[in-house]
């Protein structure tokens, strides 16, 4: 099996069910997406998870990335009986307020068993940590998945949380770059637009994910700024994606879209995918499993090259075994630090 995806076009997809049917293993071995992603419903127990990281690996032909969203809390699509239940970025906080320094050691001790968890089932890539910044008139939708409102705690911990994560051979994703902290939407229904001055994001939201500019992949929010760009989100906006991602924040990683059959985004599927490369996003992320949308995806997805592809090559290359780890020490330990 190939060690790279020299062939893979530039989306992540996701795939209907627990196993891989006929018609979806011969769109994965013609469209070679770059990654695949997980949900609940492809999920039932570890030896299915497993079979499946294989089975797809084995359709596109190399080992490619599989991401899931393991944060914690309301987010986490490996949950029990199977696996442990983690606790969400605000417990965190909390104990970082009491001392700073067990706050980052819980939180980057907590990345590292789900670390552990997601090795296990050749799950090598999660979309953790969040550095949004949350505000008291904002939507629930980020909410106690946030480590805080202050931002520089708040890249304290997602770069504690990105640490573990690395330590046990996972790569994380920063997001939402620039910030979803101030949507008072949940763009997974409906387009969020901030209204903040430029200064004050600044200070605040964009300033959050500048300690972590460095890390290998990173995902776009679907928030308008109107002081930045009124007429696109940060995903399908060249200003957005160039003059504050790239440009102020300095991210240097892999840059994906949030999920673009989310509903805060319009037109068809192949032109949000469309809009999203063209403002500057390496690859396209879409997550429903439905193979019409997915077919759009492909259609219009290029061939990863360019800076693209060295990005992607980047960020691959930090994928490792993981560090030596007691597990089961490590999380009586961590049971006692979050109780």
């Amino acid at each position: 099996m190939a060690s790279q995806g020299s062939a893979s076009r530039a989306f992540i997809t996701g795939l209907s069910g627990p196993t891989i049917s006929p018609l979806e293993r011969a769109f994965l071995r013609e469209a070679q997406p770059w990654g695949l992603i997980i949900f609940k419903r492809n999920i039932s127990d570890p030896s299915q998870v497993a079979d499946l990281a294989r089975d797809f690996r084995d359709a596109v032909g190399w080992e490619a990335p599989i991401l899931v969203d393991q944060e914690g809390g309301r987010v986490q699509r490996l949950g029990p009986p199977h696996w442990p239940a983690y606790p969400p970025g605000a417990v965190f906080s909390a104990i970082y307020d009491r001392s700073p320094a067990s706050g980052l050691a819980a939180a980057r001790m907590g990345a590292h068993l789900i670390a552990a968890d997601l090795r296990a089932l050749g799950i090598d890539v999660d979309c953790l940590p969040l550095a949004d910044v949350p505000v008291s008139e904002a939507d629930p939708i980020i909410g106690d998945r946030a480590y805080g409102t202050e931002p520089g705690k708040v890249a304290a911990l997602a770069g504690a949380v990105a640490e573990g994560l690395l330590a046990g051979g996972v790569l994380p994703v920063l997001k939402h770059l620039p910030g979803h902290g101030r949507a008072r939407a949940d763009s997974h229904k409906e387009l969020p637009v901030v209204d903040t001055d430029g200064a004050t994001l600044e200070r605040t939201d964009f300033a959050a994910f500048r300690p972590l500019k460095d890390l290998p992949l990173g995902m776009t929010a679907h928030v308008v700024f109107s002081a930045i760009d009124a007429h696109a989100p940060a995903t399908t906006s060249v200003t957005m994606v160039r003059e504050v991602i790239r440009g102020f924040i300095g991210f240097t990683g892999l840059l994906m879209s949030d999920d673009v059959s989310m509903g805060a985004l319009s037109g068809t599927i192949a032109e949000r995918s469309q809009a999203a490369l063209a403002a500057g996003c390496d690859v396209v992320l879409h997550c429903n499993g439905d193979l019409t949308e997915m077919s759009e995806v492909a259609g219009v997805a290029p061939k990863l090259t360019g800076i693209a592809a060295t990005r992607a090559a980047r960020a691959l290359s930090m994928r490792s075994q993981g560090e030596a780890f007691d597990v089961a020490e490590a999380r009586r330990i961590f049971n006692a630090m979050v109780a």
